[in-house]
């Protein structure tokens, strides 16, 4: 198991590079950073992972533009990768998606990956002037036209929301940036089987096991079970060996982590009584207790 620092709800945005530098010196395998583009003042639409509802971040919570700071990390590391955890790619156009990507992939030699999902927040498509009721099935599209114009060929494409004849996107990645899928609705897992990774939302060991068996078998249904797979759990309780054992050898794991962040599933276990996790030392001393911790019960490895 490789470890990611997920930066959701940090808003101390000025410590991203050093956050970053840290992971990567400690051995974490990368950053994940999430994403709204337009955010209402007073959310209406239920949050879909808290018994409430609620959302459990201020109203102003920063949200970094997401590909220009994953960028910004990755030129300021040498190995440690970043990926969205979520970008709302439906929001907007393939070209868009297509740079953005694209830069990011070269600028830091390949070390990005594209998660992305349909989205929850229904007054965030109102305000950008999308159809929230058919964001997943142009999310479908998106990846798909993304998927063609990074080829860097003469392209064209045609389907129910975008339509576009002979483009050429220049320059392109010389790999294909990894589209990983998070949610876990039948929409969603379906999404991710047809993709690169899947980007667990918060769930108990057996309960992701249970995802996790669920998309394999869908992979090999769509005949995309011996291609590299990759999933990045958000686990409720402690891994075990016997945990990780259990999971399909097709794919390759990761977690993500938040070793100082507070959330609706648990209090920040590695910041100590009196400490303030708004601090970066702070923040850097969560991460060498959760590295301790995973190689004392020998789960560590290292990125």
């Amino acid at each position: 198991m490789k470890y990611w620092i997920s930066l959701v709800n940090t808003v101390e945005v000025d410590q991203f590079i050093a956050i970053a530098q840290k992971a990567e010196e400690l051995g974490y395998e990368g950053i994940t950073l999430p994403d709204h583009l337009a955010y209402p003042a007073v959310p209406a639409t239920p949050y879909p992972y808290t018994d409430d509802g609620k959302v459990w971040w201020p109203n102003t919570n920063p949200w970094m533009d997401p590909w220009i700071t994953l960028t910004a990390m990755g030129v300021a590391t040498t190995r440690l990768r970043m990926a969205t955890n979520i970008y709302l790619a439906a929001l907007r156009d393939p070209f868009t998606v297509s740079r953005a990507t694209s830069a990011a992939a070269i600028l830091t030699g390949n070390r990005v990956a594209c998660g992305v999902s349909a989205g929850w927040l229904k007054e965030e498509f109102d305000l950008a002037g999308v159809d929230f009721s058919s964001r997943g099935r142009r999310l479908d599209e998106v990846i798909a036209a993304v998927r063609a114009l990074n080829s860097g060929e003469v392209v064209s494409y045609s389907g129910e929301f975008f339509d576009f004849k002979d483009v050429i996107m220049s320059p392109v990645p010389s790999q294909p940036v990894p589209v990983w899928v998070g949610g876990k609705s039948k929409a969603a897992l379906r999404r991710a089987a047809e993709n690169d990774g899947w980007l667990g939302v918060p769930l108990g060991n057996e309960a992701m096991k249970e995802v996790i068996d669920s998309l394999f078998e869908l992979r090999k249904k769509n005949g995309r079970y011996d291609k590299p797979f990759d999933v990045l759990i958000s686990a409720m309780e402690m891994y075990t060996p016997e945990f990780i054992n259990s999971l399909d050898p097709a794919g390759t794991y990761h977690a993500s982590v938040l070793p100082w962040t507070p959330s609706p599933w648990g209090r920040a276990f590695w910041v100590e009584e009196g400490e303030d996790h708004t601090q970066l030392d702070v923040k850097i001393r969560s991460m060498e207790r959760f590295k301790t911790m995973m190689e004392r019960f020998g789960l560590w490895e290292k990125g």
